[in-house]
């Protein structure tokens, strides 16, 4: 909620700049200007700035939509392969199952109740959760096979316990923000360029005008909003979910 609170008060806030800087500029603008006789060349350049600024904020918000989904992507595959641990050593003795299956459901409780916070707030995995996921491949290698039928599920169970431990790595170098700092000096500074070029344009004070160029500027803050929202996969509102772990572990969440 505050988020979106901070949302409304950047639109709100772009809208009284962009009106309060019309009407301190129309107040001390000569008697004799005309804002009909604008240049030409400066409506070209308005045009063009305003097409590359929006192509230019497309690809950023596709890019931090795509980290965002190879963020979800991470958390689906590494629920999948605990879970499939889970199911394979079915074949294992009820002692050796049972304790990989607790340990299974400890890494993923942890993981879903504190680890998950962890992420949000300090953008990285825990430690705890290292050492949780290394007892279940311990307990997954010391195991020694008794016939053949739990041979051939031992390499199956080595290879899920291997995507799962892939998968925990990938999500812990998707914590952070994905938008070097270099790209949002650049979309801020073609904000404030794009909507700087309307006053060049020589903006009257009529009420048509000054709402189009206060809609105008809260647009851009909603997408700069938008990307900024993106940007960390885990940690902001619209974020990659820990959903798939809940799904595929339902007695965890309850």
């Amino acid at each position: 909620m505050a988020e979106w609170l901070v949302l409304t008060l950047a639109m709100l806030a772009a809208c009284a700049v962009v009106v309060v800087i019309t009407l301190v500029r129309h107040r001390r603008a000569p008697e004799d200007e005309d804002p009909s006789e604008t240049p030409d060349v400066i409506e070209y350049m308005t045009m063009w700035i305003g097409v590359v600024y929006a192509i230019v904020l497309g690809l950023a918000i596709a890019g931090v939509w795509e980290a965002r989904s190879v963020a979800q992507d991470h958390v689906q595959a590494e629920a999948q392969a605990l879970h499939e641990i889970s199911e394979r050593v079915r074949v294992y003795p009820a002692d050796v199952r049972d304790r990989i299956r607790a340990d299974v459901n400890a890494y993923v409780g942890h993981v879903v109740t504190t680890e998950w916070k962890e992420m949000a707030d300090g953008g990285e995995v825990s430690r705890r959760g290292d050492e949780l996921l290394h007892q279940v491949r311990v307990d997954v290698t010391d195991h020694r096979p008794a016939d053949d039928f739990q041979a051939q599920a031992y390499q199956p169970l080595l290879d899920q316990l291997a995507a799962a431990d892939q998968a925990r790595n990938a999500r812990a170098e998707s914590t952070g923000a994905t938008m070097p700092g270099v790209v949002w000096f650049g979309l801020l500074a073609g904000a404030v360029i794009t909507i700087g070029m309307v006053f060049a344009l020589q903006i009257r004070r009529t009420t048509r005008e000054l709402v189009l160029a206060g809609l105008f500027s809260a647009l851009i803050a909603f997408l700069l909003f938008l990307i900024w929202d993106f940007d960390a996969p885990y940690s902001r509102g619209v974020t990659a979910s820990a959903e798939p772990f809940l799904r595929l572990f339902p007695g965890i969440g309850s």
